[in-house]
């Protein structure tokens, strides 16, 4: 069994958001065991909880948000949170947006890393998978069924010459996360940037924080890897995950998925856990159940 963890101390940062284009800076601080991860939003000191519940619709982006306020843009700070095994953190934003960094989950990583880390007396409570889980149509479909750890098979299917089809499969722990997912940057198409932005989205989009995808190629140097378009997929969806709260332990496969798939998938499994716990309390609490589990546990002790 694995103990929960915090960061040692506080670190912060501060960069341009993605879609608000907005300077924002944020923090991380310690917290308690069993606190979970919380966003909390200056200046008023509203707090988010990192939880299914406080998902909001979003198609490019996570974004989270409770009683009008919300935070866009989690998704990269909470994959690095994920993959370094953090289970309780005080997110402190000043803005309604992460900063975009260098669209990667990289300097989160390296964020966390001088923040250092420190083990605490609660045991982790990992959500395993016990049956497949399936959301999507055939064109574009995400599921997750049992494994014997985490991990993601994503296969990436774009008719642009720079993309193609690319298809990969990572166990993502801290290990191979930092080597394998977290420097892949998000990316994004020329042709839909003026169309995204009218919508208010990628208002600081730059070739600093995305990997541009013009119509004959990437228009900003090269890539950080030959398949990085479908390695950010990964960290995003390991991003995502986290927002359950706890480990999860199972495989996860996609096809062209993204964001609106992630969610729908971590609501699913949401829904699916909350009946099962439902279940088992029932059972536990009626006393016909509760006498016939006395019974089979004495007719065990009975044959030792």
């Amino acid at each position: 069994m694995e103990l929960q963890q915090t960061v040692r101390k506080s670190v912060r940062c501060q960069g341009v958001g993605l879609h608000t284009g907005a300077t924002v800076a944020m923090a991380v601080h310690p917290a308690p065991p069993g606190h979970g991860i919380v966003f909390r939003v200056r200046p008023s000191g509203a707090e988010i909880p990192v939880r299914p519940e406080s998902l909001l619709n979003g198609h490019y982006a996570t974004t989270i948000g409770t009683d009008g306020v919300q935070v866009q843009t989690v998704e990269h700070l909470l994959a690095a949170v994920g993959a370094l095994g953090i289970d309780n953190l005080v997110v402190e934003v000043d803005g309604p947006e992460l900063p975009a960094m260098d669209g990667s989950a990289q300097p989160f990583v390296s964020l966390l890393y001088a923040a250092g880390r420190e083990e605490q007396p609660a045991l982790r409570r990992p959500l395993c998978i016990s049956e497949t889980i399936r959301v999507g149509d055939e064109a574009r479909w995400i599921e997750i069924g049992p494994a014997a750890e985490l991990r993601i098979t994503f296969t990436l299917d774009q008719d642009h010459p720079a993309i193609g089809v690319q298809t990969a499969s990572i166990a993502p722990t801290e290990r191979r996360f930092v080597d394998e997912l977290a420097s892949a940057r998000t990316y994004g198409f020329l042709k839909d940037l003026e169309l995204l932005r009218q919508q208010g989205l990628a208002r600081g989009g730059s070739l600093d924080n995305a990997v541009v995808v013009g119509q004959n190629g990437v228009l900003n140097g090269a890539l950080r890897f030959e398949d990085e378009f479908v390695r950010h997929k990964i960290l995003d969806v390991v991003g995502d995950l986290v927002l359950l709260g706890r480990p999860v332990v199972g495989h996860v496969v996609a096809r062209n998925g993204g964001h609106n798939l992630n969610h729908l998938l971590v609501r699913e499994i949401a829904r699916r856990d909350r009946h099962r716990d439902a279940a088992v309390a029932r059972a536990v609490s009626h006393p016909v159940a509760r006498s016939e589990g006395e019974a089979r546990h004495k007719a065990r002790v009975a044959a030792l």
